[in-house]
């Protein structure tokens, strides 16, 4: 884990965003005559492209998608972005990181405008070099295409390079670029999901990650 370049996922790895995104969809969902009461049932939406993901629970033809999209925004951008936390330990972790001389950045698919907000809100920009998301119109929204774009723009040597995430999109977006990767076992993807990927790490807590980044850098 000597790496001096590490890539964070935003949601369920840097912050618990459930009660806001879980909201967000199901506002947009309403306002598509689909009615969802139980907001564990919307976990899926975490962390994976948004356009995909109604596309795939919940049969939406493409167009029907971006709208859905366009109507979680509505919720999201004014209150559902705050209805957010940041997980125990992160700050730790990022200050530790940073100490040591390590370069962070993060690669979400969360749209890049929504994430700078979020950071800034909860403190965490400046721990950052770059933060790259997807665009407004759902451009670069798969992970793959946003790591790639931190490794290119920033000039990073992919051996020298981890992709930290909670989902399967994280990982399988890291073995796509050829960087290695750490699963985040606390956030929303379950641990069958997550070992499945093969990641080169896989630490159930915060904790765990912190003491293993701690170990070679003391």
């Amino acid at each position: 884990m000597k790496y001096n370049h590490i890539l964070f996922d935003l949601d369920g790895t840097l912050t618990n965003p459930r009660e806001g995104i879980t909201k967000a969809v199901q506002y947009a969902l309403e306002k598509h005559g689909v009615y969802v009461s139980d907001l564990s049932e919307l976990e899926c939406f975490i962390g994976p492209p948004l356009q995909a993901t109604f596309t795939e629970k919940y049969h939406f033809n493409e167009n029907k998608a971006w709208e859905a999209v366009l109507s979680y925004r509505e919720y999201f951008k004014d209150t559902g972005i705050y209805q957010n936390e940041v997980y125990d330990g992160i700050r730790v972790l990022l200050e530790t990181l940073v100490m040591h001389g390590r370069q962070l950045y993060v690669a979400t698919s969360k749209p890049t405008v929504f994430a700078v907000t979020i950071l800034e809100y909860f403190g965490l920009s400046s721990y950052f070099t770059m933060v790259c998301g997807s665009e407004l119109d759902g451009t670069r929204s798969a992970k793959t295409d946003i790591i790639q774009h931190v490794l290119d723009t920033c000039r990073i040597d992919k051996s020298d390079a981890v992709m930290i995430g909670d989902r399967k999109h994280d990982l399988i977006g890291a073995q796509n670029c050829g960087v290695h990767s750490i699963a985040a076992g606390y956030g929303f993807g379950s641990e069958e999901e997550l070992t499945a990927c093969e990641p080169t790490y896989y630490f159930k807590t915060v904790e765990e990650m912190q003491g293993a980044f701690t170990g070679l850098t003391v």
